[in-house]
């Protein structure tokens, strides 16, 4: 294996020096490092990180946890969180919590015992005001960036979010300005702040129109497509009339509208469908999807300079950062009250 000294004997130079220019001291010449980092790779040297650590007390490492990496958005998030922190020479662990309180603070206390330098969260969802694994990330002055909006169990901490309620309202918008009166809500968790956002934005849309908002017309359909599915087959099942259907994100929406297909209805000629995230399978699914496209990337690297600013020691600030409606093929003006298929 090959040491530090070996560069330093190779290169004449002490290892104090090799050693500041692979930490890009700027008392050190252009030329010098040039020559240093060639004999580096020539060699295959590799930096002893963990001993770095230990002199050091800096890990270089951040942590991420997740509800699930089968989730594109999330995914999304986590390769943009990768790539900005590798490009200032930090690492990554990324984790998933599978939405349950046991298994964030079991991820948490993980990222902890790993000395990570710091944690961005995407919080299991709580109707709780309080968590035990929060207020103690509190107490001990951890660095913790919020991915979306925050509950109130988080709410002392830094967040980045998208503006969920504005975007929510702005495809409300798009549907009744297509002619739409009856729009039928498929909503996320209550435990959920954006999906309380997300109601609130379709709210919101109705009273700007003075069109009053049908509860009758809301239902619980969770997350996944597979909740999309059964909300669709109950929506099959109800007397309610409605000529367009809003998701509170893209798998719901999605989970629907295959249903929907699958049971003789025309999307958009019957029924129009709108979600929420723009993941890749909106725009290649059987019908396009009219969707929300949120800025997933860039949150992640917005994030990234959040947390530095923490680790700075300048204060929380909550970053909002707008999303963009994309109209494309399942959204069209209403031809009749009931959609096929609805009775």
């Amino acid at each position: 294996m090959v040491r530090l000294i070996d560069v330093a004997r190779a290169a004449g130079v002490s290892p104090m020096t090799v050693s500041r220019v692979l930490r890009d001291a700027p008392d050190i010449s252009v030329k010098t490092k040039a020559r240093i980092r060639t004999l580096v790779k020539e060699m295959g040297y590799v930096p002893d990180v963990l001993a770095q650590g230990l002199r050091t007390r800096l890990t270089k490492l951040f942590g991420v946890i997740l509800p699930s990496l089968n989730d594109p958005i999330f995914a999304r998030i986590a390769a943009g969180l990768e790539d900005s922190l590798r490009e200032m020479g930090y690492d990554l662990i990324v984790a998933q919590s599978l939405a349950q309180p046991e298994g964030e603070e079991r991820c948490i206390r993980h990222m902890l015992a790993r000395r990570v330098e710091g944690l961005f969260l995407v919080p299991v969802n709580r109707l709780a005001s309080a968590a035990l694994i929060y207020q103690e990330l509190e107490k001990r002055g951890a660095k913790v960036v919020i991915l979306g909006p925050r509950a109130p169990f988080c709410e002392r901490f830094t967040n980045v979010e998208c503006d969920d309620a504005h975007a929510s309202a702005a495809a409300t918008q798009h549907l009744i300005g297509l002619g739409h009166r009856r729009i039928a809500f498929l909503a996320g968790s209550p435990a959920s702040p954006a999906a309380r956002h997300r109601m609130e934005g379709y709210r919101r849309a109705h009273r700007q129109a003075q069109i009053p908002v049908d509860d009758h017309l809301i239902f619980s359909a969770g997350g996944t497509i597979e909740d999309g599915a059964k909300a669709a087959l109950q929506l099959l099942h109800e007397s309610t009339q409605y000529t367009a259907i809003q998701a509170a994100n893209d798998l719901i929406a999605i989970g629907a509208a295959n249903t929907l297909l699958n049971q003789g209805v025309r999307i958009p000629q019957d029924l129009s469908v709108v979600g929420f995230g723009n993941i890749l399978t909106s725009e290649f699914f059987r019908v396009p999807l009219t969707t929300v496209r949120q800025p997933k990337y860039r949150l992640a690297q917005i994030a990234v300079e959040a947390m530095l600013r923490l680790k700075r020691g300048q204060g929380p600030e909550t970053r909002r950062m707008p999303a963009e409606l994309v109209i494309r093929s399942s959204t069209a003006p209403p031809r009749n009250l009931e959609p096929s298929g609805a009775s």
